[in-house]
């Protein structure tokens, strides 16, 4: 049976165009290589850098400890009053949200106090 269309040559590239797309795919291959490296191992200069915090809301170096757990746990007993305040206007399980933001802030005020006393024991 004659075929109405001729098979097409068995090597149609030029070693131009085979050149070329070698070329290409060492691209391809250098920018995966690239955007990889950028997303998974940051570089070392980024790495390093030490985080700076924002100097916005400074503590004072030099408070001592009693005087931070102290303002610490007076922060921590008005936000259990804001929290009991609002859970007022609240019905539902937007009322339970609020108590239970309010349980754990208490629990923190808790931990805060002890901490205070075992600086400054009252004896």
């Amino acid at each position: 049976m004659d075929k109405l269309i001729p098979d097409p040559p068995f090597n149609a590239t030029t070693p131009n165009a085979e050149a070329l797309r070698s070329e290409e795919l060492l691209k391809d291959r250098e920018a995966i290589k690239r955007a990889l490296d950028y997303y998974l191992d940051p570089p070392k200069p980024y790495a390093a850098k030490p985080r700076r915090p924002s100097t916005m809301y400074l503590v004072a170096p030099d408070m001592g400890t009693e005087s931070l757990l102290a303002q610490a746990c007076e922060s921590l007993a008005s936000a259990s009053v804001l929290a009991s305040d609002f859970a007022t206007n609240l019905i539902g399980p937007q009322r339970n949200t609020v108590l239970a933001i309010q349980q754990i802030i208490m629990l923190a005020e808790l931990a805060v106090n002890r901490a205070l006393d075992n600086v400054d024991p009252q004896i």
